[in-house]
């Protein structure tokens, strides 16, 4: 609601602004301040041309390929409860498109370019967290030279991301697991050292991975990890 009154009084002079006067003429103008929220149709448009513009003079004139990475329905209610998980649809992304063309040439490991964005919102504006990619059709090698790449292997993308962003979620759920357990007994531990191993005694292996992460999340802290916690302390 703050964006959204924010967008309705932009510019509105009751909230203010700057008056600038020429020191010849005397003439006066009244300059309102702005919300500057990516909301607004004015101070958004301004932020994606400022943006637009600053991303042109670092991009690669090269032919390039437009992605999109989607996540299951299932699991989209749990990104909308804790935004933190949307960092791991970035790292997902990011690990399978280099994964990718190191496999092109693994002697030469291409490293494309390519840029991420992320739209949380689908063209039913209901909640649809996705990522959308451009892609090079290349990438330079380790003399620095570019290599075109003519073939994108989609299958191998949309299956290694999903297994990629589910590990990623293992992650961030374990620790969150661990989080609140410390916050109800007012514990403070270092932990992080065992977060490889206690994700296979958390989430144990299956066949459905989702579905196990969506167990963990919406239910109360496991008793594995009860058991667990007090043999590190």
């Amino acid at each position: 609601m703050e964006n959204i009154n924010r967008m309705i009084h932009c510019g509105a002079p009751s909230f203010g602004g700057a008056m600038y006067g020429c020191s010849n003429c005397g003439h006066l103008k009244f300059a309102p301040f702005r919300c500057k929220s990516r909301f607004c149709p004015t101070c958004g448009n301004k932020y994606s041309i400022d943006r637009t513009t600053s991303m042109s003079f670092k991009i690669i004139h090269v032919k390039h390929r437009h992605c999109v990475f989607t996540i299951a329905e299932k699991l989209r209610p749990f990104f909308l409860k804790d935004r933190s998980l949307l960092n791991c649809l970035f790292s997902a992304v990011k690990s399978v498109i280099l994964r990718m063309f190191h496999k092109q040439n693994k002697s030469e490991l291409f490293t494309p370019g390519f840029i991420l964005v992320l739209h949380t919102f689908g063209r039913d504006l209901k909640w649809n967290p996705h990522i959308h990619c451009l892609l090079s059709e290349g990438g330079l090698d380790k003399s620095g030279l570019w290599r075109n790449v003519n073939h994108c292997n989609y299958v191998f993308m949309r299956n290694s991301f999903q297994t990629t962003l589910l590990k990623e979620l293992k992650k961030k759920l374990l620790f969150l697991l661990i989080k609140r357990f410390l916050r109800s007994t007012n514990i403070t531990i270092t932990v992080f050292m065992f977060m490889q191993n206690l994700t296979a005694a958390i989430l144990p292996k299956s066949s459905n991975t989702s579905d196990a992460i969506l167990t963990a999340l919406s239910s109360p802290l496991p008793v594995s990890m009860i058991t667990i916690l007090p043999m590190i302390l």
